[in-house]
Parts: C-alpha cells; structure tokens; sequence
C-alpha cells in the first residue's frame, strides 16, 4: 500500500498591525490552500524569522508600531538568511508602486484597500500557488 505524501503548502506571512485585516487576509489565503502565519509589527515578524519561519512570502506593511515596514525590509535586507525571501508591500501611505520600488527594491506593491483578485495576484506572482501550480512570472 502507498501512502502519498501531500507537498507542504507555500506560506504567506501577513505583517499588520490590525487584527481584523490581518485575520480577514489570512482566511482569505487559507482558502486559496497557502499555510499562513501573522506578525503583528515587524519586531514580531523578525523575530518569527530568526526563530526558523521560512515563509514563500512576505505580505508587509508599513505604518506600524515598535517597527515598521521600512525598518522591518532594512533588517531583512541586511541579513543573509532572511533578505531573499520575497516581499509584497500592502499600504495605505498613499506611496506609489514606483516611490515603493525605489525605497524597498524589487517587491510587490498593493494600495490599501485592495481586491481580493489583486491581492491573489500579487502572491502568486511572488510564490507557486498552493496545490503545485506555478505562476509564470
């Protein structure tokens, strides 16, 4: 008798600082089939992070407490283990995708609010989509 073995979900870590966005995004990517994990500011999700959370992407934003987005993406860059991990920035800073390039390097960038389509969209983009499937990017 064979026994399958199911390939582990990508995960996508939500880091936001409002519980029921971070809940609502979370329940929305759980269906989609992606494992989730959530930080609630960036000395949180660093700290995942250096405890061995290795998620397919990063779903960040910027306007938090203790640390924000822009020194959450300073801290994941300047480490080795942690700076390839992919970043999609979710804000309502009223910044633009370009301004978001230029600061932050090559991440994703969705306006705060944003559809659920885009916000599929944009994950897929950064990791194969839960189920095996993978996104040509």
């Amino acid at each position: 008798m064979e026994i399958a073995v199911a390939a582990p979900s990508p995960t996508v870590l939500i880091v936001d600082d409002d519980t029921d966005l971070r809940e609502g995004l979370g329940e929305l990517l759980e269906e989609d089939g992606y494992g989730v994990a959530t930080a609630t500011d960036g000395m949180d999700a660093l700290h995942k992070l250096r405890q061995g959370l290795r998620p397919s992407v990063i779903l960040l934003d910027l306007m938090m407490p203790r640390m924000n987005g822009w020194e959450f993406r300073q801290a994941q860059l300047s480490s080795d283990e942690l700076k390839d991990i992919p970043v999609v920035v979710i804000t309502a800073a009223g910044l633009g995708e370009a301004a978001i390039r230029t600061q932050f390097g090559d991440v994703g960038f969705l306006p705060k609010p944003t559809s659920e389509q885009a916000l599929r969209d944009a994950i897929r983009r950064r990791c194969p989509a839960a189920g095996g499937e993978q996104s040509g990017s």
